[in-house]
């Protein structure tokens, strides 16, 4: 059973993942609207990521006794200045995400929950890449001073990346 704070908490990174997706899918359309097709297909993949990992959160706490809630979502931005401006976002929202869940990971330690430590460690690692790649993307975009024919060779390569959903545990 899961105690009633970190189900609430849970629940709140439930919301957090949902708006994440949110954002990236605004962050899409931005794409799309300026014919960045690999841009768009990436955010939009990474949307698809972020819905994964809160259905992992929503069905953790359902299967611990608990009960996920469902919040109203924050509406994101939907305007950016460049792709930079925009991969800048990324990168510190997916820092924000970090402290989110490394806050639950606290969380879980300080109420000797270690089934929900445990469960929780999979995001920490995932939070890895997630900066990991972010940071990589918008270095690049830096050099290349976010236009040009660099801009449109690194719009193919982000083309090609799909959507895996996690592994079943």
């Amino acid at each position: 059973m899961i105690g009633k704070k970190l189900e609430s908490e849970l629940n709140k990174q439930i919301n957090a993942e949902l708006y994440s997706a949110y954002l990236y899918l605004a962050m899409s359309a931005f794409f799309e609207d300026k014919n960045l097709k690999g841009f768009a297909n990436w955010t939009r993949v990474q949307a698809q990521e972020e819905v994964s990992h809160a259905m992992k959160i929503f069905d953790y706490v359902n299967e611990r006794g608990g009960r996920a809630t469902m919040a109203a979502i924050d509406g994101p931005e939907n305007e950016w200045k460049d792709t930079i401006a925009v991969f800048d976002q990324i990168y510190q929202h997916e820092q924000k995400v970090t402290g989110l869940i490394n806050h639950l990971v606290d969380l879980a330690t300080a109420e000797k929950d270690h089934a929900t430590f445990n469960m929780l460690q999979w995001f920490v690692a995932e939070q890895v890449e997630e900066e990991a790649s972010a940071s990589e993307i918008l270095e690049k975009l830096k050099f290349i001073d976010g236009n040009g024919a660099g801009l449109i060779m690194l719009d193919k390569e982000l083309e090609a990346r799909v959507f895996t959903p996690p592994a079943a545990e």
